[in-house]
């Protein structure tokens, strides 16, 4: 059976949103900030993160996102990211044109329990702004990975700040990544 492991970058106020300052927020690109020693440690924890996950859930908007950024990358990284299975929770319909991108669809709930039943080891969950806070609310993930940024947004989405409940949560591992980033693995209580 599989895990859910979600990653997520996020600022020190929690703010997910806009962090290459593409979606023209004008409180964005907090992610591009980090340079030098920073951004090579944090790519080597994502790398490292996409060997030892076996599939990616992502929702339409992050994949809109990803694919045009992946599919024609080359490199280690790259490799793997591109290999590996993709499913896009969506309810559009259109091809999906990413290698290994499927299309799921239906309630939360019941497509994750199906993957959970029919992929061995970690399906990581990027970005997905709209799809964490549902896989929180059912008490669907096993793992909370935050990639904390050294800066603060002022403004912005919070990952979980629709979710309405408190979550409970435990401290299973914590490193500074570079000079000046935190990495914290959480999974519920």
């Amino acid at each position: 059976m599989a895990r859910i492991v979600v990653s997520e970058n996020v600022t020190l106020d929690g703010v997910v949103t806009d962090p290459t300052g593409e979606e023209g927020t004008g409180h964005g690109g907090w992610f591009t900030r980090t340079i030098g020693r920073d951004r090579e440690a944090w790519a080597e924890i994502e790398y490292d993160e996409a060997l030892r996950s076996d599939a990616v859930l992502i929702g339409r908007r992050s994949y809109e996102y990803f694919a045009p950024r992946w599919a024609d990358r080359t490199g280690d990284w790259a490799d793997r990211f591109n290999s590996m299975p993709k499913y896009v929770l969506t309810a559009t319909a259109g091809e999906l044109t990413w290698n290994n991108s499927t299309a799921v669809s239906g309630e939360v709930p019941t497509v994750v329990a199906k993957l959970k039943e029919e992929v061995e080891g970690d399906i990581v969950v990027y970005a997905s702004s709209r799809l964490v806070p549902e896989l929180v609310r059912h008490d669907l993930v096993d793992e909370l990975r935050l990639m904390v940024f050294p800066v603060v947004a002022g403004w912005g989405a919070g990952l979980f700040a629709s979710l309405g409940a408190i979550r409970p949560l435990r401290l299973v591992s914590h490193r500074t990544v570079g000079e000046n980033l935190l990495h914290l693995a959480y999974r519920p209580a």
